[in-house]
């Protein structure tokens, strides 16, 4: 235990008197230790540079040696910092890991607050962290979830796992770390430009509290249409070679109308979708996620690392951004699905890319691919868009023998069988879209999240935008509270969901309310409230009884 804590205290950079009196404190038994304010001071110092911002990826299972420590490093931002100052942020996070988890073996570290920087942590899979250390500011606008900034580091990895498996895969095929270190380097980067508004790096914040990464937004479809759509999906199954089943999804729009994936592979595809191919993402260059609205926060930090790794996509290599002695300026070819702008539509409908390549031998751009993750299966990703509906078909790659040629045979067949059924639910859905605030309801701020499913739906963003500060930041505070209780509960017993109900009066008398049951939460801002709690409470009752089938009533 002792040597896991002077691990820590090595890296705080305090005098030896000052370490002393600590070593005492915690063989005392003293558990305050860690909002002691030598302590955190401490970790804050470690922590600073001249950056608002650093996240980094490192393996504990590697650099154990002395001079080998750079090798636990697979990717730091900014990369521009000096390999001493990268390895004082990771020593720390080693550090924090493994003196937490005395205390907590079965609870991976999450979060520690420090005076000046928040550090979030994510364990991505067995000894391999993703840490982001933000820093704290005077700057009002600077204030964020840090479960929110953690969605971020599981929604990175998971697409990351997506399109090239998983980190420890990569580094058991090359153990030298390289082909690992530039597939990250390459795909993180691309993954930050989508944060990027005015040159500057926005991070999620009090003002996407009603938002949740990681969920799905579903389209409500009528009997008909449904219909329709369950005749579409049959089709695509069926256009596989042989006796495979092909999968698919369905969006409209940025709203997900069919699936036929497992919830978690749902999340990712739809991510992505959203990300780098809807209508909306191809016209506009930009996903949905952000609202983009001024006085969102940013993080100051150059971008120049970022913009400039827009390199072309035709490009068959990419340069090693290994830090390992003797292996930088290695190339490796390293497809970039989270490029923008390099998916266009083609003349039959279907989109292309050529962040693949092209199939040896042939100037044919090569399909891109994906794993699922239920399954462990390689699929090929075909993508069909006819106006705003997008049609995704996920074809097994052990069913394609011909490689291209199949996948082109394939696309035919879906051409001649569902063209016409693709017609119709484009039709049926657009006739019945109510538009951006299809799903606004007057007089309320919410987010809804069903857990279980991974779906939500929430107030459209231009309606959000119309809250006002107090509301915002007090909604975000709840959200802070209602985070906490969950770990706590998760904790003590992981089979139950925990039921819990929140109102706060804000400084702006606006009325911030969360209800949580049985896997599902409301978040909710009423503005224009009367004054008394029970008007809320019937506000809130009324919202569950027409628009969630009672599940938040308190009867």
């Amino acid at each position: 235990m002792f040597g896991c804590f002077e691990a820590v205290l090595s890296l705080c950079g305090r005098s030896e008197s000052d370490n002393y009196r600590l070593r005492e404190r915690i063989r005392e038994g003293d558990s305050s230790i860690w909002e002691s304010e030598d302590f955190i001071m401490g970790l804050s110092s470690t922590a600073t540079t001249n950056e608002g911002i650093q996240l980094c990826i490192f393996d504990l299972r590697r650099g154990q040696h002395e001079g080998q420590e750079l090798d636990k490093i697979l990717f730091f931002f900014p990369a521009d910092l000096s390999f001493s100052t990268q390895l004082s942020v990771i020593g720390l996070s080693e550090g924090l890991i493994t003196f937490t988890r005395i205390f907590s073996p079965d609870a991976a570290c999450e979060v520690i607050e420090a005076e000046r920087h928040s550090h979030v942590f994510y364990q991505a899979e067995p000894d391999i962290w993703m840490v982001m250390v933000v820093e704290k500011n005077k700057d009002t606008e600077a204030i964020w979830r840090n479960d929110a900034l953690q969605r971020v580091l599981k929604e990175v990895h998971s697409l990351f796992v997506m399109f090239h498996g998983s980190i420890r895969a990569l580094l058991e095929k090359e153990p030298g770390g390289g082909v690992a270190r530039s597939h990250l380097y390459s795909f993180v980067m691309d993954y930050l430009t989508d944060f990027l508004v005015a040159k500057k790096l926005h991070l999620p914040s009090f003002r996407d509290c009603l938002k949740e990464r990681g969920t799905v937004q579903m389209l409500t479809v009528g009997r008909e249409a449904a219909i329709e759509v369950q005749s579409l999906v049959r089709i695509l199954e069926s256009a596989c070679p042989g006796n495979t089943a092909c999968n698919s999804l369905v969006l409209f729009q940025d709203l997900l109308v069919s699936t036929t994936l497992s919830p978690d592979d749902t999340v990712n595809l739809f991510a992505y979708a959203v990300l780098r191919l809807t209508p909306r993402s191809l016209s506009h260059g930009t996903n949905s996620w952000s609202y983009l609205r001024k006085g969102s926060t940013a993080s100051h930090v150059p971008t120049g690392s970022i913009s400039d790794n827009s390199g072309s996509a035709t490009e068959q290599s990419y340069t090693s951004h290994d830090t390992s002695p003797g292996r930088q300026g290695q190339r490796y070819h390293i497809p970039r699905p989270l490029q923008r702008d390099k998916w266009s539509k083609g003349k039959d409908g279907f989109l292309v890319t050529e962040t693949w390549g092209a199939e040896v031998g042939s100037l044919i751009p090569a399909t891109p691919t994906v794993w699922l993750q239920q399954t462990d299966e390689r699929m090929y990703l075909c993508v069909f868009q006819q106006k705003y509906l997008t049609v995704i078909l996920l074809i097994p790659v052990s069913s394609i023998i011909n490689g291209e040629q199949g996948i082109s045979m394939v696309k035919q067949l879906v051409l001649e069988t569902a063209s016409l059924n693709i017609f119709k639910v484009e039709e049926r859905l657009s006739r019945g879209w109510g538009g951006g605030n299809a799903y606004h309801v007057s007089g309320y701020r919410y987010l809804l999240c069903d857990r279980d499913r991974n779906i939500s739906r929430a107030s459209p963003p231009g309606k959000v935008t119309t809250l006002t500060k107090d509301s915002l930041l007090a909604l975000n505070k709840l959200r802070e509270e209602v985070d906490v209780e969950k770990s706590r509960a998760k904790w003590d017993d992981p089979n139950h969901d925990k039921d819990l109900e929140i109102c706060i009066r804000a400084r702006n008398n606006a009325w911030v309310i969360a209800r949580l049951t049985k896997g599902k939460e409301l978040y909710m801002v009423l503005e224009k409230a009367n004054e008394t709690l029970l008007y809320a409470s019937d506000a809130v009752e009324k919202f569950s009884n027409r628009y969630c089938n009672g599940t938040f009533s308190l009867d």
